[in-house]
């Protein structure tokens, strides 16, 4: 005869774990620099140790990782705005750090739902982190049909969002550049294309009204949403065709030198840096391109690279005068600084303003997973060219690896080399003052 199951709590706790439901925690970096460790954590540190990591069971973790993710996906739905808004961030961490390709799949109507009801019924931080979900979502699955309905299930909310003066300004950005990366990754339909360039054109426009009209004083919140709508068409414009190339050349290029005189340092910089964009697609598309106002222009950019005005900041004039040089010459010598970045055993060499300005929209969404995402995503791989990812096995690993005391000496003779180059920068002049 059977034996009659005991209610209350006093049952065997083993038994009765399969019921329980574990508290879902939010997803940390800690969590992400466990599932990433198997995966790059190996080359990304040609310094690091494969036989000081433990052995990791990759199929469990990776079940405790999906345990977490489905629990956040349902927090998203919370009546709670700060749970909802927790939830998102975390998942955005998930996102950035690991390739989730055939877990977001599966779920991508749900979180696409979920995305569109924090932005339509949220504030300012809620719409902000789900509008940066919505690029991560677009990342990880990349330019196929998925990714094309998520952009056009969410391109109306965006619009609507970064078009209304009510709205949070933080919220509008964020809108504004989720619109422009989406957009980038999903669409092949050339009229969406173009209604969001002129939906993006709308908002940054208004700066050149405020430019002739010096009375015209905007708030730093405008001038930051300005920028971003400012960035997200540019981004845009890489992949026009010629002919519409052209045409928002005729539209913008001469009126972009009145951004250069912006109060704001990053707006400048923003202004700048679009422009000799625009100037290596105008000799791009046309051999024979001419500016009629090279002489203005270029004393303008010489003097935004020099500038020594008292009233601002060390940092941004800095800041400044490094860009400057490099869109002078741009705009004078037709010429592009080549910048190396390093990720793993692999390198990519920027060596255009349109690279530069792709490659640093999606290290903006992607921050700390970037490197990571440009060993493994294949969206990333095929807009820098840089071919399907590698496939490093052990010995290889192996074969990276530095040994301690190498990584020592080399280590403290870029110490002391760093040292002399800087104590010839620093100013050793005495203060008379404190002498006497």
């Amino acid at each position: 005869m059977p034996k009659s199951r005991r209610r209350g709590g006093g049952g065997n706790p083993r038994g009765a774990s399969g019921a329980q439901h574990r508290n879902i925690q939010p997803f940390s970096d800690e969590d992400a620099s466990i599932e990433t460790m198997s995966h790059c954590s190996g080359f990304s540190d040609p310094a690091s140790s494969t036989e000081d990591v433990p052995e990791i069971d990759e199929e469990a973790t990776q079940e405790e990782l999906e345990y977490k993710l489905k629990g956040l996906i349902e927090l998203t739905l919370e009546k709670s705005a700060k749970t909802r808004q927790s939830a998102l961030e975390s998942l955005k961490n998930a996102l950035t750090s690991k390739i989730l390709y055939e877990f977001i799949l599966e779920r991508r109507m749900t979180l696409t739902d979920s995305i569109e009801r924090c932005i339509k019924k949220g504030k300012s931080d809620e719409q902000r982190a789900a509008a940066g979900l919505a690029c991560l979502l677009c990342v990880q699955l990349g330019s196929g049909i998925e990714s094309e309905e998520i952009f056009k299930t969410l391109a109306p909310v965006l619009k609507k969002i970064l078009c209304d003066g009510a709205a949070s300004a933080q919220a509008r950005q964020a809108c504004a550049t989720c619109l422009g990366v989406c957009c980038f990754i999903a669409t092949d339909d050339i009229t969406e294309l173009y209604s969001t360039m002129e939906c993006l054109e709308n908002i940054f426009t208004k700066s050149y009204q405020k430019e002739r009209n010096s009375s015209g004083i905007s708030s730093t919140q405008n001038t930051i949403l300005h920028i971003s709508a400012l960035l997200a068409w540019t981004l845009l414009l890489t992949i026009c065709p010629v002919n519409e190339v052209k045409k928002k050349l005729e539209m913008h290029l001469h009126k972009f030198p009145l951004l250069l005189s912006c109060d704001d340092v990053n707006m400048r910089i923003a202004a700048g840096e679009t422009l000799a964009l625009l100037f290596e697609l105008a000799r791009e598309t046309d051999g024979d391109f001419f500016y009629e106002d090279m002489e203005p222009l270029t004393q303008k950019l010489r003097a935004l690279a020099t500038d020594g005005n008292k009233h601002r900041a060390k940092v941004d004039k800095r800041k400044q005068r490094s860009v400057f040089r490099d869109v002078l010459r741009a705009v004078e010598e037709h010429d592009f600084p080549t910048e190396m970045v390093k990720f793993g055993p692999e390198r990519m060499y920027i060596d255009c303003w349109v690279k530069k300005q792709t490659y640093d929209t999606f290290k903006e969404i992607l921050g700390s997973g970037m490197q990571y995402h440009l060993q493994s995503n294949e969206l990333l791989r095929n807009v820098f060219e840089l071919g399907p990812p590698l496939v490093l096995d052990e010995a290889t690993l192996k074969t990276m690896k530095i040994p301690r005391f190498e990584r020592h000496l080399y280590n403290s003779a870029a110490f002391k080399a760093r040292t002399k180059a800087r104590s010839k920068c620093r100013d050793k002049r005495t203060d008379v003052g404190e002498v006497f």
